[in-house]
């Protein structure tokens, strides 16, 4: 026997879940589906348009554990409203072996049909990915034709005292204090540095024998 789970929304905390799960409960004693009461999962008042719902996150985390084999829904919008956010619930479902069945469409993913749209979808997915790499792609080359900064702005710091203060014992914290950075930046200025241990803090070291050699003449 199939472990089966129920997912119902209704959109108001006037409406009531009781008038899907009944259909739905006669369609699992039809079928022969096993549906325990923890995984009937019902958001009551939430909109189809909330990607975010806790009913919905608690039956996905549940499918991600494979704690049932089928979903079944009163109707393909109680599970999302946009076209794009059923096509994800559809792909997680479909990753984790969870067939999906909703009952007004009469759409079950077992089947033939069922099977043909779920490679329509990934198709789908598979497009929106690369037009969105290609309008990414194109939106960098115009900021570089712009003369704009990509990426992270470089720190306006003295990289080789940084090194140095770290390297005199000083904390992260007081580090990065003195020199008005975060506490990552310093790691990763340190992590710099010992790649080429010799050249920032050698340069550094020159250049104060410069100017005690020149206060030295001064005097």
């Amino acid at each position: 026997m199939k472990r089966a789970a129920f997912y119902v929304r209704v959109s108001t905390v006037e409406q009531h879940p009781e008038s899907q799960l009944r259909e739905l409960r006669e369609y699992a004693q039809r079928r022969g589906l096993n549906v325990a009461q923890e995984h009937e999962y019902v958001d009551h008042g939430f909109g189809g348009s909330k990607a975010r719902r806790p009913a919905l996150d608690r039956m996905l985390e549940d499918a991600r554990r494979r704690c049932f084999d089928v979903l079944v829904v009163w109707s393909c919008d109680r599970l999302a409203r946009s076209t794009k956010h059923f096509f994800q619930c559809l792909e997680e479902l479909d990753c984790c072996n969870v067939q999906f069945v909703s009952l007004r469409e009469a759409f079950d993913t077992s089947g033939a049909l069922g099977r043909a749209f779920l490679g329509i979808v990934a198709v789908m997915g598979e497009m929106e990915r690369a037009l969105l790499i290609e309008r990414v792609r194109s939106g960098m080359a115009r900021a570089r034709a712009e003369g704009r900064q990509i990426g992270r702005a470089r720190l306006d710091v003295n990289r080789e005292q940084v090194v140095l203060d770290r390297r005199s014992g000083m904390s992260l914290t007081q580090v990065a204090k003195k020199h008005g950075i975060s506490r990552a930046s310093v790691c990763r200025l340190m992590k710099e540095a010992s790649t080429t241990p010799d050249a920032p803090i050698s340069a550094f070291v020159g250049n104060a024998q410069e100017h005690a050699s020149a206060a030295g003449a001064a005097q």
